[in-house]
């Protein structure tokens, strides 16, 4: 027999996912960012960013 598909857990999953997801890449730029103004070097251009 086929399981009833929660659809409202499975959205709010995708959505934690994808949020966390996000807030490790947020870190990674902010950590990237933090090392290259200890370093003295220039920080990327916004548009250099994608």
């Amino acid at each position: 027999m086929a399981r009833k598909p929660n659809y409202d857990f499975e959205r709010r999953e995708r959505e934690r996912l994808k949020a966390l997801k996000v807030a490790e890449k947020a870190a990674a730029k902010k950590e990237a960012r933090e090392r290259a103004r200890t370093e003295g070097g220039d920080p990327p251009s916004p548009a250099e960013d994608d």
